[in-house]
């Protein structure tokens, strides 16, 4: 019998890392972990855990920094809020210099 993997729980972990005051989007997180539904597999995972203050769930955004899960987080503007708190700059609904604040856990976890 194998052991069947987690995915939501190897989304949770890579996004627990995520450092404060930075973005990564959900297919970067979906090629990190080889999933076969890719980004929305990660999708589905953040919707399911923003009332859970151990995953940063407002620090993933889609492939262009836009605030895509805002709707998630119980009210319009928390998202943005709480990105906010950690110095990332928003208009629009949108990451400010997303470029810059961008996380790649294949980059940045890299051995």
């Amino acid at each position: 019998m194998s052991e069947q993997r987690d995915y939501f729980e190897e989304v949770y972990e890579v996004v627990r890392l995520i450092p404060r005051g930075r973005v990564t989007n959900y297919g970067t997180i979906a090629r990190y972990l080889s999933l076969r539904s890719g980004a929305r597999m990660v999708g589905w995972a953040m919707n399911g855990c923003h009332n859970r203050p151990d995953i940063p769930a407002h620090r993933v955004v889609n492939s262009v920094g836009v605030l895509s899960g805002k709707n998630f987080f119980g009210g319009p503007t928390i998202m943005q809020q709480l990105l906010e708190d950690e110095g990332v700059q928003i208009k629009d609904d949108r990451v400010i210099d997303f470029k810059k604040l961008f996380w790649d856990p294949s980059v940045e976890l890299a051995i």
